[in-house]
């Protein structure tokens, strides 16, 4: 498991943005109090997640619009056509920890590890 962050560093309906780790993760903490990490890149245009719009459990990038699933990391609109992958989380004494993903990352074309 990898520690991302304190719970105190989210922000209810918002992403955060964490690069100690690569690609970098979004975090979102929902207003159900539920904690989620997706890839922060979104997979048509280097655009950070971590920025966009949270709706529900989906975050809609702030680029074009592309919305993911929080939950399956998977696009719900275009023009994104990749998925983004998604983290196990656990919060553990208020301290967000992950197990990241060992599937191929979908980056955007242009952008490399």
């Amino acid at each position: 498991m990898q520690r991302l962050c304190s719970l105190s560093d989210l922000t209810p309906g918002e992403g955060t943005r964490i690069d100690t780790v690569s690609p970098p993760v979004a975090v979102f903490l929902t207003a159900d109090g539920d904690v989620h990490a997706i890839d922060d890149t979104c997979t048509h245009q280097d655009a950070s997640l971590a920025q966009g719009w949270l709706d529900g459990c989906a975050v809609e990038c702030p680029l074009h619009a592309s919305s993911f699933s929080l939950t399956t990391g998977a696009v719900d609109q275009p023009p994104a056509r990749f998925g983004v992958r998604v983290h196990r989380v656990e919060v553990i004494d208020d301290v967000v920890w992950a197990e990241l993903s060992d599937a191929p990352a979908h980056l955007p074309p242009g952008v490399s590890l």
